[in-house]
C-alpha cells in the first residue's frame, strides 16, 4: 500500500471513530403466531397463479381423471413409491423408490411427475416438498418438464413463518413458487432452466 493511499485510509477510520453510524434496527415484528387452522386457500389459489402456475379445484375423486387430462391418453407418468395409487389409477406409472431410484435419462424422457406436497404458503403462493412419501427425492420433481402437484386445503398456512414452525428444518426442503423460470439482462423470461417448464396444482378439499 503507497503513502498517500494510507493516509486517505487512515483519514476515513479516524472520522468513523469519531462520528460511528447508528445501528441498523431491523424490524422483527412480523407474525409469529402457529397457524390455527387452514390457511386461505382463495388466496393460495390466487397468488400460485400469479406465477403462471395452473390452480385447480377438485375433488378427491377427481384426481386420477385430472392427471389424465392434463397429461394426455398414454402418458407415461413417474410418482414416488408412496404415492396413492388412486391417484394415478390407470396410468402408465413408473415409480421411483430407494431401492430402484430412476436415472436422471429416465426421469427427462417421462411426460410428467406426480407428487403431494407438505405445505402451502398463501402468502406467497410457495408449495414446499420435504422429501415424504407422497413428494419423493428431489430430483424427482426437478428433471422432469411437467410437474403436478396435489396440495390438500388443510395443508394450507396463511404465512411463512407459519409455514416453517409446521416444517422440520433437518429434512431437505424445496421451495416452488410456480414453474422454474429465471430472465436474462434484457428481462427476457426463460422457463424450465433449473426445474419444470410446467407447474400444474390440484387443489383438493378433504
Amino acid at each position: 500500500m503507497n503513502g498517500t493511499r494510507r493516509i486517505v485510509l487512515d483519514r476515513i477510520r479516524d472520522a468513523l471513530a469519531a462520528a460511528p453510524p447508528e445501528p441498523v434496527q431491523v424490524p422483527r415484528d412480523y407474525d409469529r403466531a402457529p397457524a390455527q387452522g387452514p390457511g386461505d386457500s382463495e388466496r393460495f389459489a390466487e397468488t400460485v397463479a400469479e406465477y403462471r402456475a395452473k390452480v385447480l379445484r377438485i375433488d378427491h375423486a377427481a384426481i386420477a381423471t385430472t392427471v389424465v387430462a392434463l397429461t394426455g391418453a398414454g402418458a407415461r407418468v413417474a410418482a414416488p413409491a408412496g404415492l396413492p395409487t388412486e391417484w394415478v389409477a390407470g396410468m402408465d406409472v413408473v415409480l421411483d423408490t430407494l431401492e430402484n431410484p430412476l436415472a436422471v435419462t429416465d426421469l427427462d424422457g417421462i411426460d410428467a411427475v406426480v407428487t403431494g406436497c407438505a405445505v402451502g404458503i398463501a402468502a406467497t403462493g410457495t408449495i414446499v416438498l420435504d422429501a415424504g412419501p407422497t413428494q419423493g427425492r428431489r430430483a424427482l420433481t426437478l428433471v422432469p418438464d411437467h410437474h403436478i402437484c396435489v396440495v390438500f386445503t388443510d395443508q394450507i398456512v396463511d404465512t411463512v413463518p407459519q409455514a416453517f414452525a409446521a416444517l422440520d428444518p433437518s429434512r431437505p426442503l424445496t421451495f416452488i413458487s410456480g414453474p422454474s423460470a429465471t430472465s436474462d439482462i434484457e428481462l427476457n423470461r426463460v422457463e424450465g432452466v433449473h426445474g419444470p417448464r410446467t407447474l400444474d396444482v390440484l387443489l383438493v378439499g378433504r
